[in-house]
């Protein structure tokens, strides 16, 4: 591991430089295996968040206080230590830009890891302003207070410097005083204020607790987009409500 970047006070960016890397696409993961001194293994799914464009390889690690993994991720782990990597995988929650847009990214906690890869793809592989206007991207990303949000910063220079990118937060459980956008889990409201019309056919992507993406995948259907253009991925109670 080459350097350790801290995203919020539970949330940490491992950047690994991994020879031979076969190279990924935006959205797959890859399987960090621990083993203890007394041959004891645990091993656990980490969505890639950085593009296909960088040779090197950035986990961002969310611990949980009842998890096997992610505590030593995140708080053992140093510069200069090694990991068990297995990888790329995952073929179904991809994207890459020649399948084209709108791009709709929806989000909750560390579900915004994949989406992010997405992101950075889209701006590593298009370039200019132009380019990007033509496959537009809107996020809509769920969380629980301010400072759990994660890549916070860098979202909002992104929004800044492309126009067509559009980020929009709700935040669930504390907003910061002044606070003006959505104060509430993602519903069927918020979701037709926010996503294109089914008629545009927005590749989406939703990422995030079983609950949120069930919730919102469904009503995307209901609401009349196509099922095979709403591609999910999802993880378990230990992830939490957002």
């Amino acid at each position: 591991m080459i350097d350790i970047v801290t995203e919020t006070p539970r949330t940490r960016t491992l950047v690994l430089d991994v020879p031979n890397w076969p190279g990924h696409r935006a959205g797959q993961h890859v399987d960090v295996r621990l083993t203890a001194e007394d041959g004891y293994q645990a091993e656990r799914s980490y969505s890639i968040a950085s593009p296909p464009e960088d040779t090197r390889i950035s986990l961002t690690v969310e611990e949980l206080s009842d998890g096997e993994v992610s505590p030593y991720l995140a708080e053992v782990l140093h510069v200069g230590d090694t990991l068990e990597l297995r990888g790329p995988i995952g073929g179904y929650f991809v994207w890459d830009t020649p399948a084209g847009g709108p791009l709709l990214l929806v989000g909750g906690g560390s579900g915004i890891v994949p989406l992010m890869a997405m992101l950075r793809h889209r701006s590593a592989a298009l370039g200019t302003t132009t380019a990007r206007h033509g496959l537009p991207a809107r996020l809509l990303y769920s969380s629980r207070r301010w400072d759990e949000v994660i890549y916070r910063d860098e979202l909002a220079r992104l929004a800044e410097a492309d126009p067509s990118l559009e980020v929009v937060h709700t935040l669930t459980r504390e907003q910061p005083e002044g606070w003006t956008g959505f104060k509430r889990r993602i519903d069927r409201a918020m979701l037709e204020e926010i996503a294109w019309p089914p008629s545009e056919q927005p590749r989406v992507f939703v990422c995030g607790p079983t609950p949120l993406v069930e919730t919102v995948s469904a009503t995307l259907v209901d609401l009349g987009h196509q099922p095979a253009l709403v591609k999910t991925e999802r993880f378990g109670p230990t992830g939490g409500a957002v």
